[in-house]
């Protein structure tokens, strides 16, 4: 009787625990959480990966007046060695690109015209 007490106390911390880490990996916030009704239209990374990774994000923006940027390009991701994220933030009642391309301007800046930039480099 008492193994028996004791594998319960054993186990049932052990699946609370599992059961709040699955909860809080699947709880994560996303870019529809942020105000500003935030949308990724365009995607580009280079195929380097011993070096600096590039990554390049076109993403709309429907509520200007309320948009967090920073929040919102805090969960795009970053890694150390020189890689860089940048993210143009463009006016979903605008023209934006959908396609992106790894070299500078990175898109046409004749047609489109971001309304912010953010650069991140590095982990926090």
């Amino acid at each position: 009787m008492k193994k028996n007490k004791r594998v319960w106390l054993i186990a049932v911390p052990i699946i609370l625990i599992l059961g709040y880490l699955i909860w809080d990996s699947f709880s994560q916030p996303t870019i529809k959480d942020i105000p500003g009704d935030f949308t990724e239209v365009a995607f580009v990374r280079n195929e380097q990966n011993k070096g600096g990774i590039i990554r390049i994000y076109a993403v709309t923006v429907g509520d200007l007046q309320n948009a967090k940027f920073d929040a919102c390009a805090d969960l795009f991701p970053t890694n150390d060695y020189n890689s860089v994220t940048r993210i143009f933030f463009f006016d979903k009642n605008q023209p934006y690109p959908t396609a992106l391309q790894l070299e500078a301007p990175y898109y046409d800046t004749t047609a489109y015209k971001a309304i912010n930039i953010v650069k991140r480099s590095g982990s926090k």
